[in-house]
């Protein structure tokens, strides 16, 4: 079975080749970032959580004093990319569209493929399972195409990887610190907030708020996923479900989307929005945000409107 914890032995397996390549190039700070990232995919479930713990605060450590440092890698020539360019033409894109067609699919078809006790994909986590098993064809196209060893792919990834640096655990650590806030009781706090400054007796005023909540608290922390658990079980649970009886399903999918319009807008996002800025070497490094923000203010309106009419 095509499981969480096979797709996490995977990332596993990355990691530990990025602290590799570090380690080879006697950058040792960064090949101990990304041996402990890898250490936690692949241990993770059998660690004491103290350990873990530990673990993420050196992480922290090696990061915030500048530990986690880029490698040069190899990358071939102008012309020879543009000669590879003019051979491969439009099937470059093929693998990159595998990836969302052949996830589709899965979640779709090859999740019914099962027998007397097991499965080809994680019923609990079927569209990650296949979104990894799409990931996985779409490598096998690229190195068919392309004509490259697997290890070269390995490569690729890890320049990726190292270009993106320590602000690639960003979605993951906002995500838990989302967790966190909503066991901490920041959803019950925001929940009596809302009801007691603000009227939202009206289904309208109710799913603005939601939105505009999902978006700014974004903003704030940088990831829809931290914002999600805190702004849903403090105004979407209790006020458009319980109160206004709204369609949950909706709610959630449409509320995301509301957060994603902030993610667009902060330079929390750091992998959204900064690291492109750096990479495409931009002298504003707000520029992205800046091209972003209409597009972001237009589809949080829509999404109220679209979650005002759907969802009731």
């Amino acid at each position: 079975m095509i499981s969480m914890t096979l797709l996490y032995y995977v990332a596993a397996i990355l990691f530990f080749a990025v602290s590799f390549f570090s380690f080879q190039d006697k950058r040792y700070s960064s090949a101990l970032f990304w041996f402990s990232y890898g250490l936690i995919f692949l241990l993770g479930d059998f660690m004491p959580p103290a350990l873990v713990g530990a673990l993420v605060v050196l992480m922290a450590l090696v990061a915030g004093f500048g530990g986690v440092i880029g490698g040069n890698y190899q990358t071939l020539e102008l012309q020879q990319r543009l000669e590879s360019v003019k051979r491969l033409g439009n099937r470059l894109f093929i693998p990159a569209l595998m990836i969302p067609l052949l996830t589709v699919f899965s979640a779709l078809v090859l999740l019914h493929i099962q027998g007397d006790g097991w499965s080809l994909l994680d019923p609990k986590n079927a569209t990650l399972s296949a979104l990894g098993l799409a990931a996985f064809f779409a490598v096998l196209a690229a190195l068919y195409l392309t004509k490259e060893k697997p290890q070269q792919a390995l490569k690729e990834s890890s320049r990726l990887i190292e270009a993106i640096g320590w602000a690639f655990l960003l979605p993951q650590l906002l995500a838990t610190l989302g967790l966190l806030f909503n066991q901490a009781g920041v959803g019950e706090t925001v929940s009596k907030l809302t009801t007691l400054y603000l009227n939202l007796n009206h289904p309208l005023l109710a799913v603005a708020c939601y939105a505009i909540g999902m978006a700014l608290f974004t903003v704030i922390m940088g990831n829809a996923f931290a914002a999600f658990p805190v702004i849903t079980a403090g105004i979407g649970i209790p006020l458009l479900v319980l109160q206004h009886g709204g369609d949950p399903a909706i709610m959630a999918a449409i509320g995301m989307f509301c957060g994603y319009c902030g993610t667009l807008l902060t330079p929390m996002a750091a992998n959204f929005n900064i690291v492109p800025a750096a990479l495409l070497e931009l002298p504003d490094k707000n520029a992205v945000i800046k091209a972003q923000a209409p597009t972001a203010l237009v589809l949080l309106g829509v999404n109220i409107i679209l979650m005002y009419l759907l969802m009731f």
